[in-house]
């Protein structure tokens, strides 16, 4: 705003659009390992500009994306932010950076990029930057390599930050991860993965010891009003990161706690109960508010949260799981306006003309058990009946002959289809949007009720629909109170980027086989949200990083001496009582000697210091 506030508001009015405080952004490098460390070096007589020796050769190192070492972003720097460090690598000083862009623009690696708290919560790694095999591992995409660095450096402090910009319960996933990032750990070529999950627990302990929360870094107010609706993992990261990216953040569970089924399915002695009030608390300490005890349908609607002003609503209810939690496996619920599960049509056959009865049904999935769903849909009234299948018709359970003999009158099925959204005023559902998942081609139909056959609601984000001009000036005329709404799925993970549809390949049918999964659903869901506010279609770039992506890596480290891995001490059966948990957690020094192991690896460089020497300069570094 170089004119000033009144400049920029009228600025706004004429444009139809409202001011909000923006976050600085400031120039990061992302190579660790200078030119120097480098294994191979090139020399380049006569030229002193990165972008010219990128064009010979590729540069000084035999990694694609490593640092060049010229300075050519510092020179280029309008104003003196950059300098060239000791090691060889660009140092920013963030009081002199601007976010100008002129580093960012001039990098032939795009080593040096401009972040911000919502950049960083927003992007997806891509195969043009330095990732660690840790880092890729990792459901949630955590910084492993800088946090375990910060341990060695003794600030405890940082690294709890570093872990909490992308998972917000690190107590909890300290103590129940199924560790996926370690058998990514190139220590594997020589001993043993680094203890990568219990340094997250060394850490989150700290922090929990000091008594000092420790909050990540949140950008400025929006003034955006947000509903999430479910408060178990899923949710309760939605929620952390949609308040971290500005916006003012409610949670709705109907259970009488948050949590979910890390406070119902997991034994007290590997995750007590304090422990994940602990990191709910944290996330409740970002400005996110919540209520319990209100059920989706019941207590509150989709029509009145959208009515009180929220500019979108996440639904994270599961299914199944979560009534049985909270014991009500009796109960008919449909937290989506429409939606039931197919498991409650079947099993509770006779009665369902309560919900059902509507003229237009679409059930999706089920396979022949589809066709015994739509009879019973037939019986309660419905005219049209549509089976969506996700197969082409020669990998479908359901034959011409299965058809010809259920003798359903009004049905129609369609093959290798996906939903793609759903539609609906107040709180019904009248139509949906699916997509031909070759041609890519959507189709809209009118419908009232959704079957659908999984064990879960799917992942869904409500939004007032859009209107055009003329559908808007209708509206305006019309005395009509009515409330149109349309609902969107987040976006796929990377590995399934080509998918669409509701339950396509790689969606949870049931629910996550690991807390650390649902927190990188969080995240994605509130990314979504905020790409959905601001006209942004939620979509991937071509070179996010995948399991199938080509990037350089290693097959083999050299000059790496054996370390044994510290063991986690183990609560004996007599000092349960005492300790309250199976596993005791690290001592300074067991956590010191362990984190030393870490080979603070880059895309494919590493640490070949012996170990010895780097338990040294630890020690050396905390003095």
């Amino acid at each position: 705003m170089a004119a000033g506030q009144e400049v920029a508001e009228a600025i706004a009015e004429i444009m139809g659009v409202k001011i909000e405080a923006k976050e600085p952004d400031i120039a990061r490098a992302g190579c660790y390992f200078g030119v120097q460390d480098a294994d191979t070096k090139y020399v380049y007589n006569g030229l002193d500009d990165c972008r010219a020796v990128a064009l010979l050769g590729g540069g000084m190192k035999v990694c694609t994306i490593g640092c060049l070492g010229l300075g050519t972003c510092a020179k280029a720097c309008p104003f003196n932010a950059i300098t060239m460090g000791p090691e060889g690598l660009p140092v920013v000083i963030e009081e002199n950076c601007t976010g100008c862009g002129t580093c960012e623009r001039v990098c032939p690696k795009h080593i040096i990029n401009l972040s911000s708290v919502t950049r960083r919560i927003m992007r997806e790694y891509t195969i043009e930057e330095c990732t660690t095999p840790c880092q890729r591992g990792c459901p949630a995409g955590i910084d492993i390599r800088e946090y375990i660095r910060q341990i060695t450096l003794g600030n405890h402090h940082r690294s709890v930050q570093v872990i909490k910009e992308r998972n917000p319960f690190p107590a909890t996933i300290g103590r129940i991860c199924p560790r996926p990032c370690e058998l990514e750990c190139r220590r594997n070529y020589i001993d043993e993965p680094v203890a990568i999950n219990y340094l997250k627990r060394y850490a989150a302990d700290f922090e929990k010891q000091s008594g000092e929360r420790i909050l990540p870094y949140k950008a400025p107010p929006t003034g955006n009003r947000i509903a999430v609706v479910g408060g178990g993992v899923e949710g309760l990261s939605t929620a952390f990161f949609t308040a971290r990216l500005g916006h003012e953040v409610w949670v709705y569970e109907a259970a009488p706690k948050l949590g979910g089924l890390l406070r119902s399915a997991i034994a007290a002695e590997r995750l007590p109960e304090e422990i994940l009030d602990w990191d709910i608390d944290g996330i409740l300490d970002m400005g996110v508010k919540a209520e319990t005890g209100k059920v989706f349908g019941k207590d509150i609607t989709l029509s009145s949260l959208l009515e009180e002003g929220f500019e979108a609503v996440f639904l994270a209810v599961g299914g199944w799981d979560s009534r049985m939690a909270r014991d009500a496996v009796q109960e008919i619920e449909s937290p989506v306006p429409g939606t039931y599960m197919m498991v409650d049509l079947l099993k509770l056959a006779e009665g369902t003309d309560a919900f059902l009865g509507q003229p237009d049904v679409a059930i999706y999935g089920g396979g022949k058990l589809a066709l015994e769903a739509a009879k019973i849909c037939r019986s309660a009234g419905a005219r049209n009946i549509t089976i969506l299948i996700r197969d082409d018709q020669k990998q479908s359970q359901i034959t011409d002959e299965d058809v010809s003999d259920a003798g359903i009158t009004g049905l129609e099925i369609k093959y290798h289809v996906g939903i793609q959204r759903l539609f609906g005023e107040a709180d019904n559902l009248n139509k949906l949007e699916y997509v031909d998942n070759q041609t890519r081609v959507s189709t809209t139909i009118p419908v009232q009720n959704l079957i659908i056959a999984t064990g879960r609601f799917p992942e869904l984000i409500f939004v007032k629909q859009a209107l055009s001009e003329d559908e808007a000036q209708d509206a305006n005329q019309s005395s009509s109170d009515s409330l149109d709404w349309e609902a969107f799925a987040p976006y796929k993970r990377p590995a399934y980027k080509d998918e669409v549809g509701l339950f396509a390949e790689g969606d949870v049918l049931a629910d996550y086989s690991a807390a650390i999964k649902a927190i990188g659903a969080g995240r994605r869901a509130a990314v979504t949200i905020q790409q959905i506010l601001y006209g942004i279609g939620p979509t991937l770039t071509e070179t996010v990083i995948t399991p199938e992506s080509a990037i350089q890596d290693v097959d083999h480290v050299v000059d790496v001496a054996a370390s044994q891995r510290r063991i986690m001490p183990i609560c004996s059966g007599k000092e349960l009582a005492v300790c309250g948990e199976i596993e005791k957690g690290f001592s300074d020094e067991m956590a010191q000697a362990e984190a030393s192991r870490c080979l603070q690896c880059g895309l494919i460089c590493y640490d070949h210091a012996p170990t010895a020497s780097r338990e040294e300069e630890t020690a050396d570094a905390i003095k």
